[in-house]
């Protein structure tokens, strides 16, 4: 796996994780994050406080089964297991664009999130 695929396996299990510190560190404070049939949010600020609503108390894990990148752009599919009450399954795709090559950012971020059974 490339160095910018580690970083997104690193960056898609700290989603998982709910540790809001590390994935604000990894974008850029103009960061622009569509979810898609929600919302797009812009900036840094609105970035992590949507992370913060989103971040709950529950022991969650990310199953990473393809990653893809070219250039300056990268995709990763997979499923986030969160376990709280009951055990919830959420299949993802996120796009990514980065700041530059050298020490990048995520610049832009496009999630498709279904929950699963």
């Amino acid at each position: 796996m490339t160095e910018k695929g580690k970083f997104l396996k690193k960056f898609n299990e700290a989603f998982a994780a709910s540790d809001v510190n590390y994935i604000a560190a990894q974008v850029t404070d103009d960061v622009e994050w569509t979810i898609i049939g929600d919302k797009t949010l812009t900036g840094k600020s609105a970035f992590i406080e949507e992370l913060e609503k989103m971040a709950v108390d529950t022991t969650g894990k990310a199953e990473i089964e393809q990653v893809i990148t070219h250039g300056k752009e990268a995709a990763v599919r997979g499923t986030i297991i969160m376990e709280a009450e009951k055990v919830r399954r959420f299949a993802f795709c996120d796009t990514y664009v980065f700041s530059g090559f050298k020490n990048p950012k995520i610049k832009k971020m496009v999630s498709f999130v279904q929950e699963v059974s």
